[in-house]
């Protein structure tokens, strides 16, 4: 039996509603601070509990909307900000975004970051 992940409609980062840049795609990595529960004497762990999540996101082939360039928008100065996934099925937003890394790289008169890897505090899908 396969699992079958939608595909991506619309990537795109905001802030308050407000649209300042689309991806032509992106990965996420999410990973888990998970830890064992030992009983004293026991060699064996008698469970397992779930920790903190981490959401590590990689935009790829970034571009400013015209609004975000006509305002003179600087995305090193982002803090605080959403990155928003629509699939046809549903929403993934992940909000109090940071960014760790920008790799910028464009042609003449083109407004375009090649990747940002982006750290989100949280993760929430609406259906």
């Amino acid at each position: 039996m396969a699992i079958l992940f939608p595909t991506s409609k619309d990537i795109y980062i905001e802030i308050n509603g407000r649209r300042l840049a689309v991806a032509q795609g992106y990965k996420v990595k999410t990973s888990r601070e998970s830890r064992y529960i030992e009983a004293f004497g026991s060699e064996q762990p008698v469970g397992t509990v779930g920790g903190r999540q981490k959401h590590i996101l990689e935009l790829s082939r970034i571009c400013a909307t015209r609004d975000a360039v006509s305002d003179g928008i600087d995305f090193y100065s982002l803090s605080g900000f959403n990155v928003v996934i629509v699939k046809p099925d549903r929403q993934i937003i992940y909000s109090e975004c940071e960014w760790g890394e920008i790799l910028e790289t464009a042609a003449l008169g083109e407004a375009a970051l090649e990747k940002a890897t982006i750290v989100a505090g949280k993760r929430m899908e609406l259906s």
